[in-house]
């Protein structure tokens, strides 16, 4: 007995770590995969872009209802329990988004994939919360973002190369024996046993929120940012938030702690992930449609144009990390953001007479600025947290990561339209992107983005 004991104490991070790692690239890389397969979904199913943007947002839409809810049941039930339902129920759902017969069964079977995809994502980043020591939880968190950077960035090739062999399905049927593996992973992990915390009304009110606010963002390219309906959905917004508000300032238990509220690093970092990953996913939404329809270039060849992106990624997570010991977190998200806005700047006026030298120098920019900024906030996030809430402070950073996306893609596509009369939605064809193809779409992306100096500047010195 005393030469095994020693193993588990070493051994049990470095297995929650992988699954942690593991549990958060599966998201990850489902995100950003999708991507390139869109075109091609697109023409198989005979879908309009309506119904393809659908499959990203009903995702994100049910992501955002039910994060939050997902934190306080991790709190409450145990994260490891919930990582392992969370992803074998993502595992499942890809497995009939696979077989779907037609777009309908895609965006319902996505939808209840966001349901597991939000059990799951607050769980990996707890789950190194409660196995590793404060002073190694730093490293534990930098190896996680660099592997949700490089999950991301190679997505579109993955996606690109999937998809040109065996079609959009593929992609789908790939997340089937990682989500198996990443149960079993997490079923070895032996947790500390945690206080739990109530799970109350007023958490549902939460998701409710969120939900109505996705919805509504998700309709802006039908409905307009002035229509009856963005309308509606924006004055419920505000009614939920009014009296979520209200609660949070009487109750004893509010749904998100003062104590994290007040923390200005962790909310100043959340805002800073908000903006990013939905300038991010916006631009990535326009420039894959332009690289397919604009440029003419095969799925493969576009998740090629966009590999730059994909290696700064992984080269930028560990320099970032070591910018922030240097720096400080002010300084270097500063430096990753204003990366981000010119990437997307750059993008805004490419046309196909542009080069691919042209077009990888600026993916390579956005993932340099896109990989620091998430280390930076994540890192900030994390070491900020108060004790005993990593499932809530998880929960609200995965909240801004999915929402995010879905602001940035609401305000692309709902201007793609706007930028040439070649954009086109009718049943059975993928929008013709023509010209200078993204005139207003990323121009308003990258305003977007710029937003995201304000809280990266409010980031503490050191």
């Amino acid at each position: 007995m005393t030469a095994t004991a020693p193993a588990s104490p070493s051994l049990r991070p470095r297995v929650a770590l992988v699954a942690s790692v593991a549990g958060a690239m599966i998201v990850a890389l489902d995100g950003t995969v999708l991507l390139v397969a869109q075109p091609d979904l697109q023409r198989d199913l005979g879908a309009d872009v309506t119904h393809v943007q659908w499959t990203s947002t009903g995702y994100l839409l049910a992501v955002a209802a039910f994060l939050v809810i997902a934190g306080r049941l991790g709190d409450r039930y145990g994260h490891k329990r919930l990582l392992c339902i969370g992803v074998l129920g993502f595992g499942a759902a890809s497995a009939g988004i696979a077989l779907a017969p037609g777009v309908g069964w895609v965006i319902g079977l996505r939808t209840a994939q966001g349901v597991f995809g939000a059990l799951l994502q607050p769980a990996t980043l707890a789950l190194l919360r409660l196995v590793y020591p404060a002073d190694r939880l730093g490293a534990a968190v930098a190896v996680r973002t660099s592997a949700i950077g490089a999950a991301a960035g190679a997505g579109p090739v993955l996606g690109g190369a999937l998809v040109a062999h065996w079609g959009w399905r593929a992609v789908f049927l790939i997340n089937i024996p990682a989500a198996v593996a990443i149960a079993a992973l997490t079923l070895a992990v032996r947790t500390p046993a945690s206080p739990r915390t109530p799970f109350r009304r007023y958490d549902l009110v939460a998701g409710a929120l969120l939900a109505v606010l996705v919805h509504t963002l998700a309709g802006i390219p039908d409905h307009g940012w002035t229509g009856a309906r963005t309308r509606l959905g924006l004055v419920l917004s505000v009614v939920f938030a009014a009296g979520l508000v209200a609660h949070e300032r009487r109750s004893a238990q509010p749904v998100v702690p003062a104590v994290v509220t007040r923390s200005v690093p962790v909310m100043a970092s959340m805002a800073l992930l908000l903006v990013t990953s939905g300038a991010m996913f916006g631009a990535l939404f326009v420039a894959t449609f332009f690289l397919q329809e604009g440029l003419g270039l095969g799925p493969l060849t576009t998740g090629l144009r966009v590999l730059p992106l994909t290696v700064l990624m992984i080269i930028g997570a560990p320099a970032a990390a070591a910018g922030v010991r240097r720096f400080g977190p002010r300084r270097t998200a500063v430096v990753g953001q204003v990366g981000v806005v010119l990437a997307i700047a750059g993008l805004s006026r490419l046309s196909p007479a542009g080069s691919w030298q042209e077009t990888g120098v600026l993916f390579a920019v956005l993932g340099a600025g896109f990989a620091t900024v998430m280390v930076t906030a994540t890192g900030t996030v994390v070491g900020d947290a108060p004790p005993g809430h990593a499932g809530v402070v998880g929960g609200l950073k995965q909240t801004a990561m999915n929402v995010g996306p879905t602001l940035g893609i609401a305000v692309a596509a709902g201007l793609m339209p706007l930028t040439s009369p070649a954009v086109t939605a009718s049943a059975g064809s993928a929008p013709a992107v023509s010209g200078p193809a993204m005139d207003q779409a990323l121009p308003a992306v990258a305003a977007l983005a710029a937003l995201g100096l304000v809280p990266a500047w409010v980031l503490p010195r050191r």
